[in-house]
């Protein structure tokens, strides 16, 4: 088992302590599953991408660290604005 940590943000935000693949699985070479790409079967197009996991990672298998705190309510609800006026491109010369 190699073991990292990891942030999350669903349900909270907290930190876990996860397993990662094994860096020298000769099936997945260390990505932790094959990734595949399937098409429509009438038109043929490109109609999402599957997920094989390995045997080697159990992507379920983790830990709870700890709960970090959340953010005052008066932080979330402003947020969204910047304090400093609006941010962007200008058309005038510096000087």
């Amino acid at each position: 088992m190699r073991l990292r940590i990891q942030l999350t943000t669903w349900p909270r935000r907290s930190l876990v302590l996860t397993d990662t693949p094994h860096p020298d699985c000769p099936r997945c070479e260390g990505e932790g599953g094959t990734a595949y790409d399937y098409g429509d079967h009438e038109t043929g197009e490109y109609a999402g991408t599957e997920w094989d996991p390995c045997e080697c990672w159990d992507e379920n298998r983790r830990w709870l660290l700890m709960p970090l705190p959340r953010p005052p309510r008066w932080l979330r609800r402003n947020r969204h604005r910047d304090p400093w006026g609006p941010v962007g491109y200008s058309d005038e010369p510096p000087f």
